[in-house]
């Protein structure tokens, strides 16, 4: 048997509370519930005042023979199946924990003042009354109502009051308290579910709480008498749940699993035991289980709130028998018993009216969703309290954060101009070694366009006496210039290779006639291999006042065999 929760008041007390990251209602809420072997499929359309309902529908479930049925996998890739029969495909969709699974609890708290510290104070105490460790639960709750505690009578006449060291039971005077339905569940059973949507194809949006979906149903069907408190008996083919309602407020929520009696063969009888001429007792079928289950379910709650009396009974579900056991209730318990449809007291599409019998969990879990102020109890997205922020410590921190992230860019910045930086001397480094290199080709380069400038600061001509020379000097048969130096102060010496002395001695003649100072030249003998025997350097002074007439200068005739001019030739270094 599962835990039961009690309350007297019938209202649920709505507070803002915060959610951790709740999703985004989606266009088109889906919802799933798996009965048994049957899944059943609701879809509605959130809109204002009242979400629209587009379509219910149940589709069996196929398993394997040997499957496993508690198994994530398993379910969901069924459960995947069934969708694409009905072609479905909800981006998300919203599933429910059955009673059996949950743990409930009723809590009486002081006011809070602010959602958040009472989600704490929920947390708190509710995590020292569960069967197992808090640190595997997942833990949701009901704000339901605001209750008076009643006032500590006086002592009588002549008696002292109590000792100050023993608290008094009752407080001196009129107290609230808050009282909070707390829903606690394994997180393994949040698991999986999650697990068997994701194996189905589906993202789960939300896990709700079956009882509580059947009275969003029962409240959309006005089934209930103002503030009255009233019964829900739900079949399933393996589960009654009695669900004690008053208006949209959940008071007292049991469930009873059903197993049916095995069917054996009977043996042979021995008419000498008398045993066997004794009447046997029937098995117990589903409407004696759920109305056996209903008596105590009920004596249970009369004894926890005598003070809240139940005045009628609706039966629900799709098993078929629903009819049988609302006239055996109505029978035993002398209250009217109904059974519902909802059919009758929503607006239903036709199509879909013939699943809607058993549809009241889906119906709640949709309609729940699609509402602005959302599932009362959602296991996915539990209420948290918010987090405690320390706004000290939070600058102190900001601050520190501050000062590491202008850290942080400043050394990234100074890494990247040293960076740039140090390229830029790489570059520079490397032009300094390449003109390191070429440092004698430009000394020398200097050196030649200082010559040439200053050749060209003169006054002289030096292309006309260049041809002066060329006219003076003797055939190349003769003698050739294997050298030629001007310096500054205007000396000009050649170095020759002659044939003979007398031509050297001739060539010095020529230059002083032709107005050349001359210094004495020195004949040395020195062959080559082309037959030149004799050398000599003659260095003569350019007078400044020498005058060329170039129409009368008349240059020696070039060899006929002066090969001098041929490119092979001039490369190699030859002579013609």
């Amino acid at each position: 048997m599962a835990d039961a929760v009690t309350s007297t008041g019938p209202r649920v007390l709505r507070l803002p509370f915060k959610r951790q990251a709740r999703p985004r209602t989606p266009t088109v809420v889906t919802a799933l519930d798996i009965d048994g072997s049957t899944l059943r499929v609701c879809q509605v359309t959130p809109r204002t005042p009242q979400p629209s309902i587009d379509r219910l529908a149940a589709s069996p479930l196929e398993f394997p023979p040997d499957a496993n049925r508690a198994d994530p996998a398993v379910v969901g890739t069924a459960v995947g199946r069934a969708l694409a029969k009905l072609r479905i495909k909800p981006a998300s969709v919203v599933l429910g924990i059955p009673r059996a699974q949950v743990v409930l609890r009723t809590l009486l708290l002081p006011p809070a003042d602010n959602p958040g510290q009472l989600a704490s104070l929920v947390l708190f105490q509710a995590g020292r009354d569960l069967p197992f460790p808090a640190s595997d639960a997942v833990i949701d709750f009901q704000v339901r109502r605001t209750v008076q505690l009643p006032s500590r009578p006086s002592p009588p006449p002549g008696q002292s009051p109590p000792a100050p060291s023993a608290p008094p039971a009752i407080p001196d005077g009129p107290e609230s308290r808050v009282e909070v339905l707390v829903a606690a569940v394994k997180r393994d059973t949040v698991e999986f579910h999650r697990t068997l949507a994701e194996n189905a194809g589906l993202k789960l949006a939300a896990l709700g709480f079956l009882p509580h979906a059947h009275a969003r149903t029962i409240d959309a069907c006005h089934v209930a008498d103002a503030d009255a408190a009233f019964a829900l008996v739900s079949l399933r083919p393996d589960e009654a749940t009695l669900e004690i309602l008053s208006h949209e407020a959940l008071l007292f929520s049991r469930a009873s699993t059903f197993t049916p009696a095995p069917q054996e063969a009977a043996p042979a009888a021995d008419l000498a035991d008398p045993s066997v001429l004794a009447p046997k007792p029937e098995p117990l079928s589903l409407v004696s289980f759920a109305v056996r289950e209903t008596v105590r379910s009920l004596h249970a709650f009369s004894g926890i709130e005598p003070d809240t009396s139940v005045t009628k009974v609706v039966v629900a579900g799709a098993t078929g028998l629903e009819p049988d056991l609302a006239k055996a209730l109505a029978e035993r318990l002398g209250l009217p018993a109904t059974h519902l449809d909802p059919a009758a007291s929503l607006d239903i599409p036709a199509e879909s009216r013939a699943d809607a019998s058993g549809a009241l969990a889906v119906l709640g879990l949709a309609l729940g969703l699609a509402d602005a102020v959302g599932l009362a109890f959602d296991f996915l997205n539990p209420k948290r309290p918010p987090i405690q922020r320390d706004l000290r410590r939070l600058k102190s921190l900001a601050a520190a954060a501050a000062v590491a992230a202008l850290f942080v860019v400043l050394l990234v910045v100074r890494t990247t101009l040293i960076r740039r930086e140090t390229a830029v001397l790489d570059a520079a480094r490397a032009e300094l070694n390449d003109a390191k290199k070429k440092s004698p080709f430009y000394r020398k380069t200097l050196q030649q366009a200082a010559s040439v400038e200053e050749w060209l600061g003169s006054d002289r001509d030096w292309t006309d006496l260049y041809a002066h020379l060329s006219a003076i000097l003797p055939p190349a048969e003769d003698i050739y210039l294997k050298t030629f130096t001007v310096t500054g102060q205007g000396s000009i010496r050649i170095g020759v290779q002659a044939r003979s002395g007398e031509t050297i001695a001739r060539l010095e003649q020529k230059l002083r006639a032709a107005g050349y100072d001359v210094r004495p030249v020195a004949i040395t003998p020195g062959s080559d291999r082309f037959g030149y025997d004799f050398a000599s350097t003659v260095e003569f002074i350019l007078p400044k006042k020498l005058k060329i007439d170039l129409p009368a200068l008349k240059t020696p005739p070039r060899p006929s065999d002066d090969a001098s001019l041929d490119p092979a030739v001039a490369k190699k270094g030859g002579q013609g």
